[in-house]
């Protein structure tokens, strides 16, 4: 099977205001009222509310069609939606992770085709490279909802109490801004690693600037880290790991449950910045004292590597999206298109303050650092998704895990690649 699992070159994002047309949602199936499931991964705040309110919005519009909402922590959906999966009792709309992982499910037959659901006025309104992201064989399988690439958010004030003036754009700047950090008594860069993904950032970006993109793709497919660059990534992670830049016990730290969870750190300003995607910033303000952004939030990308094979500029992440399972109603499909109006997108990019995907609802986006990222995400020469979810759930679990391990020194660069070779030849 041919896959998508990579979105390679610039990915433009459609510019522009367009008319928004009023959303017709479909009538129930026949049969009577329609009843649904959806599951996602915002458990408290402005995010659980937006889908509260999308919901409400929907089924007002929709008689007959009633959605239960279940909330599950992100750390625990994709275990728990691969069991439903399997089962045969899914939800009938999920949080769709795409990569080699939603590829998983379309070979197993558990999502609805979408292709010929997609309203006319999306197609104008939201950019083809986002759907293509959510392709495989020529059919969609998710609706996008928003652009997630990685990098580091971090607070303007603490930087500005270091001296910091400007961002780091390579690693050696960014160990010194650690080193200017730490006489300040910050701790310089929050991680939750005991999720094990936060962990793997650090490894997934090493990757992204020592690895070409034909080389990131290769991988993609073959499972097969046997490239240098590969264990040169995993080098410079230990060398990065070796000036104690991440704030104490991070190890066993939540990245996201909690004022000691990592985006606690920065929310409550006992930690400079974060390498986390762009969901980060509604994250951080949740667990702030207030509950409201953090007024001095700011970005910068990942810093290159001199000398590696990477094209400078190039970014990692992916896209939020939605799929409908095999067996859900025509409605399914029907909610999708309207959360990604452009209505509901300004909706949802207020609520997760994350860059919406819809191109009318970008018009919306005010904060500086949301702007960068978007900028950055239209101007980069190659986009991979997240390694994890490339690779797969099983081969990237085994990843992540390494990841850890190597930074818990209970393993190097060299059995970390032993580790992922092993996982890659098992599948």
């Amino acid at each position: 099977m041919r896959t998508n699992r990579i979105a390679a070159g610039a990915v433009a994002l459609a510019a522009g205001a367009l008319v928004l047309s009023a959303c017709s949602g479909g009538s129930p199936s026949e049969g009577g009222d329609v009843e649904m499931t959806l599951w996602q991964n915002s458990t408290t705040g402005p995010g659980q509310q937006f889908w509260k309110d999308a919901i409400a919005a929907f089924e007002e519009e929709n008689p007959g069609v009633t959605i239960t909402m279940q909330s599950v922590q992100n750390e625990d959906l994709d275990g728990k939606l691969q069991t439903a999966l399997n089962a045969g009792d899914p939800p009938d709309v999920f949080l769709q992770r795409g990569g080699g992982k939603m590829a998983a499910m379309v070979e197993a037959g558990q999502l609805m085709d979408l292709t010929d659901s997609i309203d006319a006025q999306l197609k104008e309104e939201i950019s083809q490279a986002a759907f293509d992201a959510e392709t495989l064989d020529d059919k969609i399988w998710a609706m996008p909802l928003s652009v997630l690439p990685g990098g580091f958010f971090y607070s303007q004030d603490a930087f500005d109490a270091a001296g910091i003036a400007e961002n780091p754009t390579t690693v050696d700047e960014l160990k010194t801004a650690v080193d200017e950090l730490k006489a300040t008594g910050i701790a310089p860069i929050a991680l939750g690693a005991k999720a094990a993904w936060p962990a793997a950032h650090w490894y997934y970006f090493f990757a992204l600037r020592e690895c070409s993109s034909d080389v990131i793709e290769e991988t993609s497919e073959t499972k097969d880290f046997s490239d240098a660059c590969w264990l040169t990534a995993a080098e410079d992670l230990a060398d990065f790991a070796a000036i104690e830049p991440f704030n104490e016990g991070f190890l066993t730290t939540e990245p996201q449950q909690g004022a000691g969870s990592s985006a606690g750190l920065i929310a409550n300003r006992q930690a400079a910045m974060e390498l986390m995607g762009a969901w980060d910033p509604g994250v951080i303000a949740s667990l702030t004292p207030d509950e409201k952004p953090l007024p001095d939030l700011a970005w910068f990308p990942f810093p290159e590597v001199p000398g590696g094979q990477g094209a400078p500029g190039s970014l990692m992440g992916g896209l939020d999206g939605y799929s409908c399972s095999a067996q859900a109603p025509k409605e399914c499909a029907d909610f999708l298109n309207f959360v990604a109006s452009a209505d509901q997108q300004t909706k949802y990019y207020e609520a997760f303050q994350s860059p919406p995907v819809n191109s009318v609802a970008q018009e919306a986006v005010t904060e500086p650092y949301l702007i960068g990222i978007l900028e950055a995400y239209n101007e980069a020469p190659f986009i991979s998704q997240w390694l994890d979810t490339v690779l797969g759930q099983n081969v990237g679990n085994a990843l992540n895990v390494a990841v850890v391990d190597m930074l818990a020194g209970s393993s190097d660069p060299e059995k970390f690649i032993q580790t992922v070779n092993t996982a890659g030849a098992q599948g």
